[in-house]
C-alpha cells in the first residue's frame, strides 16, 4: 500500500516541468545523477570502498564521470553527505573537478578538509569552488542560492545515534532545480523522528518530488513516518542497498513493495 501512495503523490504532487523533463541516474551505492532540463548535478558519485556488501560503481561510468564524458559531462554541482570511504574517495573528486571546470563541491567540512589536504598549488580554481558545510547537530539549515539551484543543507546524525558515529558530519541536502523540481539526498541519515521534528518549519517550508533514503528508512517506522508524514514527499527511491539485497526474492520481508536503485546506470525519468 506504501508504494501505491507514493506513486500516486508523486503525479498529483509534482509540476508538470518536473514530472516530465527529470532523470535520475543510478551509479552505485548512495551515488545517484540528476538531470533536469540543463541543470546536472552528482551525489556521493565516487568512493574507494564497498566494505564486502555495497556496489561500487563500474568501472567504465568511473572512468566517463572522472573524464567528464557524456553523459556526465557539464555537470553544475557535486553533493557530498559525508566522508566515509563508501561515498567519499577525496583523490577522485579531486581529480572530477580538475574535469568538471564549471561544478562546485558542497560537502561538509571535514570532507573538503580531505581535498585541501591532497590538493596541489595549481589546484586554486579547484580550490576555490570547494563549499565546505561545518554542520552539527542542532545546528541551523543553511541555504545557497546560485542561477541554476537552491542548496539546502541540514546536519542529521549518521545511522546509529547516539552510540555510534557521533563525530561524522552526515548533511541531508534538499536541492531545488532549474524550474521548481525539488530532490532530498539524506545520506546514512538516522531514521528518527526527532532529528527532523526539531526543524519542522523547515521541512514543511518546501515539498519534496523526490526523496532518496537510505533503504533503512523504508524498514523502521520511524523512516516511514518521517517520508509519509512530515517530509512532504512526492516519490521515494531506497539507496545503499547491500549487493545482496539485488535480487526482489533475496530482500528481507520489510523492505517489500518499497522501490530501490540496485543495478547500476538504471534511470528513472520523472
Amino acid at each position: 500500500m506504501h508504494f501505491i501512495r507514493t506513486v500516486i503523490l508523486c503525479f498529483l504532487a509534482a509540476p508538470v516541468a518536473w514530472s516530465q523533463t527529470t532523470s535520475v541516474q543510478y551509479l552505485a551505492n548512495e551515488g545517484v545523477m540528476v538531470t533536469h532540463n540543463a541543470t546536472k548535478v552528482l551525489f556521493d558519485p565516487l568512493f574507494s570502498n564497498d566494505f564486502g556488501q555495497y556496489q561500487m560503481v563500474p568501472t567504465a561510468m568511473r572512468n566517463a564521470i572522472l573524464a567528464g564524458d557524456a553523459p556526465y559531462d557539464q555537470v553544475d554541482a557535486v553533493f557530498i553527505s559525508h566522508h566515509h570511504e563508501d561515498h567519499f574517495s577525496a583523490a577522485d573528486i579531486l581529480q572530477l573537478l580538475r574535469t568538471q571546470t564549471g561544478a562546485r563541491l558542497y560537502a561538509p567540512a571535514q570532507a573538503v578538509a580531505a581535498i585541501r589536504r591532497i590538493a596541489g598549488a595549481d589546484d586554486g580554481t579547484v580550490l576555490d569552488r570547494l563549499v565546505g558545510l561545518d554542520l552539527n547537530y542542532g545546528d541551523t539549515p543553511v541555504n545557497i542560492e546560485t542561477d541554476d539551484l537552491l542548496v539546502e543543507a541540514v546536519h542529521i546524525p549518521h545511522s546509529g545515534w547516539p552510540t555510534a558515529r557521533t563525530d561524522v558530519q552526515n548533511i541531508a541536502f534538499r536541492i531545488t532545480l532549474t524550474d521548481g523540481g525539488t530532490v532530498l539526498h539524506l545520506g546514512d541519515a538516522d531514521p528518527k523522528l526527532l532529528h527532523f521534528a526539531n526543524d519542522r518549519e523547515y521541512w514543511e517550508g518546501r515539498s519534496i518530488n523526490l526523496a532518496l533514503p537510505p533503504y533503512w528508512f523504508f524498514a523502521s517506522d520511524g523512516g516511514n513516518e518521517i517520508l509519509d508524514d512530515l517530509l512532504d514527499v512526492g516519490h521515494s527511491i531506497g539507496i545503499h542497498v547491500p549487493d545482496s539485497f539485488a535480487a526482489p526474492a533475496n530482500r528481507p520481508a520489510e523492505l517489500a513493495g518499497f522501490e530501490l536503485f540496485t543495478t547500476p546506470g538504471e534511470v528513472r525519468q520523472f
